[in-house]
């Protein structure tokens, strides 16, 4: 085990991080995406530190093939463009590169300062960069030349010990960035790092800032839920944190009023997880499906609406203003929610043409603000 030091006011050796070798960490080599060794190579060849950063690591580190490799360097935005012409700079305040190979995007972000607490967008040093990150098993950066895992927060034995354990002070987490609240629901669930009492009731607690969050932040992180293969331990997690009621409103209404609904509700979640499971490529409307079903089943008497033969177009365009609605605030992609409501509509009888099955669009990839 190796560490890291920096120097007090006394000029006197100060330790600030550890640094696992790789008969420590024991991360395969061959785990490492090609084209993201690529990028940190490239980078340091041209005199910038890069690392790979956050759940790649975490995952990297539990023996999980991670789904998406995001790098961190002392670069800026407009230099990592420079030295790849397969990119592009995108957002608008919190500026990020996107690089390109094939069809995998890599995002290639610069440290940031914490002179503006853990959502500033100014530039500043790895030392303060580790402080912005949400959790402590996200706080992890690999470097793959050297094969070596720099840990700040002790974030390794975290993830050794399952513990979810907040980096940013708790009476400041959430309030610059409420969609944490989020994130640490969905990374208990699916890591099996159990939150501390103190901070499943400070999320409760918090649960209300995500009001004023923009749609298209819940939408990306709704969208996770759909796609990620966890919906049920996800939701019921969230559900259980007062959170759901901020994502899915109607739902989380309909599931307190009714307890049948709420019961097929969930088992139907179950039920996405298994198609992602089995079928990683479905699309993402036949995956929303499994959110809408409920909803479109207590409609009207479809029983009835088949055997009395009203038109399917009628039906089909009745159904569309009110799931769109119930689905608020997500608002995910018009013909993947209408592919959705037609998947459903044949389900309860209704002779609906359904369009000809393609793979799932490419995920959302909205710029993080402080992550």
């Amino acid at each position: 085990m190796l560490f890291r030091y920096s120097s007090d006011s006394k000029g006197r050796p100060v330790k600030k991080a550890v640094i696992y070798t790789k008969n420590e960490h024991k991360i395969p080599k061959e785990k490492i995406d090609g084209d993201a060794y690529r990028i940190v190579a490239r980078l340091r060849e041209s005199g910038f530190d890069a690392y790979i950063v956050g759940g790649a690591v975490r995952d990297l580190i539990v023996g999980r093939s991670p789904k998406d490799f995001d790098i961190v360097t002392d670069a800026t935005p407009s230099r990592i463009k420079k030295l790849f012409r397969n990119s592009r700079i995108i957002g608008r305040r919190f500026r990020l590169v996107h690089v390109f190979f094939g069809d995998k995007i890599f995002e290639v972000s610069t440290f940031r300062s914490i002179v503006d607490g853990s959502v500033g967008n100014e530039f500043g040093s790895m030392d303060e960069d580790v402080k912005r990150r949400d959790f402590s098993l996200n706080a992890l950066y690999y470097d793959p030349i050297k094969e070596q895992v720099i840990d700040y927060v002790g974030g390794v034995q975290d993830i050794k010990n399952k513990k979810l354990v907040p980096v940013i002070p708790m009476d400041r987490i959430f309030v610059e960035d409420p969609v944490r609240m989020l994130r640490a629901v969905k990374y208990s669930t699916t890591t099996g790092c159990k939150m501390s009492w103190l901070l499943k009731r400070k999320i409760r607690k918090s649960a209300h800032l995500l009001l004023p969050v923009s749609p298209s932040r819940l939408t990306e992180e709704m969208l996770k839920i759909v796609n990620g293969g966890h919906a049920f331990q996800i939701v019921s997690a969230a559900l259980k944190t007062d959170l759901y009621m901020y994502l899915q409103p109607s739902a989380t209404a309909m599931m307190y009023a009714d307890k049948n609904f709420e019961k097929s509700y969930m088992e139907n979640l179950k039920r996405l997880d298994d198609l992602v499971a089995v079928e990683p490529d479905a699309r993402l409307g036949e995956r929303l499906s499994f959110f809408v079903f409920d909803f479109i089943k207590t409609l009207t008497d479809w029983q009835k609406e088949v055997s009395t033969k009203t038109a399917a177009g009628e039906l089909y365009m009745k159904t569309w203003t009110q799931v769109r609605n119930f689905v608020l605030p997500m608002n995910p992609q018009r013909t993947e929610l209408e592919y959705a409501i037609k998947e459903c509509l044949k389900k309860l009888g209704v002779a609906v043409r359904i369009p000809s099955k393609r793979k799932k669009h490419v995920k959302l990839t909205l710029p993080a603000e402080a992550e």
